[in-house]
C-alpha cells in the first residue's frame, strides 16, 4: 500500500513539475497569432489616409472608426475574461480569429462608411475573444517566467502593429483597398494555429487544475486602489498611443509634407520602438521587478514627448522610436503586477487592461479627432505630450514585497 501511495505521490509531483516547464513552442505560436491579430488592427489605422481620400472622411469620422473598433473590444473583453476565469475556453481562440477575418473582408469590399464601421467592429470582436484567453495560455506556458512570457506574447502584438503600416504602404496603397482582402489568408492561418494551441492549453489546464491560489495578499481596498492606479497608467499610455496610431501620419504629412507612404514609414518607426520596448519591459521586469519598470517607463518618456512636436523630420523619426521603446516597456510589467495583485483572475486582468483601457483609448481617439478638426493636428500632439506626468500616480502602488510576504 505504501509503495502504491509513493508511486501516486511521484506521479502527482511529476505532473506538477511538467506543468512548470516553459513551453517556448506554444509561446511562439501564441505570439505569432497575436502578430496576425494586431497586423489587422494596425492596418486599419494605417489605411486611414486612403479611406479619408476615398470616402471623404473628416478627422471626427476617423476617430469614430477607432472608437468602433476599440470600444467593441472594450465592452466584450472584461466580460469574456471574467466568464473564462470561471470556465476557461481555450478552444474559443480560433473563432475570435474568424471574426477578424470577416472584418478584414468587409473593409476590403465596403461601399459605404457604415460598412467600414461594421468591419472595424468585427475586428474588435475578434480582439475581444483573442486577448483574455490567449493571455491565460501565455501564463500557462510561462513556467514561472511570467514577465518574459507576457513580453513574448505582447511582442507578437507590437510586431504586428509595426508591420501593419508597412504592409499598407507597400501593398494596399499601390494596389488599392481591395488588396486588404489578401490579409484574410493570414487570419485563416492564425485560426488553424489557434485550434492546435487551444487543444494544448486544455490539456495543460487540466494538469494544473486545483493549483491556483486565489487568495488576495493585501486588503481588498488596497488592491482596488492599486488596480485603479494601474488602469489610469494604461489609460494614459493608450491615449498617447491612440494619438500616434490614428493621427501621427497626418501630423507628419501636414508638418513635413510627406507622402502617404513616407508618413506610414514614420508610424512604423514608432511601432517598431514599441515592439522592442514590450520585450525589454518583461525580461527586465523578471529581474528587477515590475514596479521599477513602471516607474522608468511612465515618467522616463516625458522629456521625449514634450520635445516631439517641436523638432525637425529626422529628429521626429528618432524620437518616435525612442518614445515607443520606453512607453511600451511598462505594459508587460503592469499586466504581471496586476495579476499578482489579483491571483487566479488572468482573464479578468487581460480583459481590463487589453480591453477596457484600450476602449478608453478609443474614446480618447474620437475626442482627439474632434479637437484636430477644431484646433489643428499639432494642438493634439502638444496636449498629449504632457500626459506622462500622470505617471507620478505610481507612488500609490504597494511595494512588491508585500505581495510575496
Amino acid at each position: 500500500m505504501r509503495q502504491i501511495m509513493d508511486q501516486t505521490t511521484l506521479a502527482v509531483q511529476g505532473r506538477a513539475q511538467a506543468a512548470q516547464l516553459t513551453s517556448w513552442g506554444v509561446l511562439a505560436a501564441i505570439s505569432m497569432c497575436h502578430m496576425i491579430n494586431d497586423v489587422m488592427q494596425s492596418m486599419l489605422a494605417a489605411i486611414y489616409p486612403l479611406l479619408q481620400a476615398e470616402f471623404s472622411l473628416s478627422y471626427a469620422q476617423i476617430g469614430v472608426m477607432t472608437f468602433a473598433f476599440q470600444v467593441t473590444a472594450s465592452l466584450l473583453q472584461p466580460m469574456i475574461g471574467m466568464a473564462t476565469d470561471r470556465h476557461p475556453q481555450p478552444r474559443s481562440l480560433p473563432f475570435g480569429m474568424c471574426s477578424t477575418l470577416l472584418g478584414v473582408l468587409l473593409l476590403a469590399g465596403a461601399h459605404r462608411y457604415e460598412m467600414l464601421l461594421l468591419g472595424a467592429m468585427l475586428i474588435g470582436i475578434g480582439s475581444a475573444v483573442f486577448h483574455p484567453e490567449s493571455s491565460r495560455v501565455a501564463r500557462l506556458a510561462s513556467g514561472g517566467r511570467f514577465g518574459t512570457a507576457q513580453s513574448l506574447f505582447q511582442l507578437g502584438g507590437n510586431g504586428g502593429q509595426a508591420l501593419g503600416p508597412l504592409l499598407a504602404a507597400f501593398i494596399v496603397v499601390p494596389l488599392g483597398r481591395p488588396a486588404v482582402a489578401w490579409f484574410a489568408v493570414a487570419a485563416a492561418l492564425g485560426s488553424a494555429i489557434l485550434w492546435r494551441v487551444g487543444a494544448w492549453a486544455e490539456v495543460r489546464r487540466r494538469a494544473s487544475a486545483g493549483s491556483d491560489d486565489r487568495r488576495l495578499r493585501l486588503p481588498r481596498g488596497v488592491v482596488m486602489r492599486a488596480i485603479a492606479v494601474l488602469a489610469v497608467l494604461v489609460f494614459t499610455k493608450n491615449i498617447y498611443t491612440a494619438s500616434m496610431t490614428s493621427y501621427f501620419t497626418f501630423f507628419t504629412i501636414e508638418r513635413f509634407g510627406l507622402s502617404t507612404q513616407g508618413a506610414q514609414i514614420m508610424l512604423f518607426l514608432f511601432l517598431l520602438g514599441m515592439a522592442g520596448g514590450v520585450m525589454m519591459g518583461g525580461v527586465i521586469g523578471d529581474r528587477v521587478g515590475p514596479l521599477t519598470v513602471i516607474w522608468f517607463s511612465i515618467l522616463g518618456v516625458l522629456p521625449f514627448t514634450l520635445v516631439l512636436p517641436h523638432v525637425g523630420l529626422v529628429a521626429t523619426g528618432v524620437l518616435a522610436m525612442v518614445i515607443g521603446l520606453i512607453l511600451a516597456s511598462a505594459f508587460p510589467a503592469i499586466v504581471v503586477f496586476a495579476q499578482e495583485l489579483v491571483p487566479g483572475r488572468t482573464g479578468m486582468i487581460a480583459g481590463l487592461f487589453f480591453g477596457f483601457s484600450f476602449g478608453m483609448g478609443g474614446i480618447a481617439a474620437a475626442a482627439l479627432g474632434v479637437l484636430a478638426d477644431a484646433q489643428g493636428i499639432e494642438t493634439v500632439f502638444r496636449l498629449c505630450s504632457v500626459l506622462p506626468v500622470l505617471g507620478l500616480l505610481t507612488i500609490l502602488l504597494p511595494r512588491r514585497d508585500r505581495l510575496t510576504a
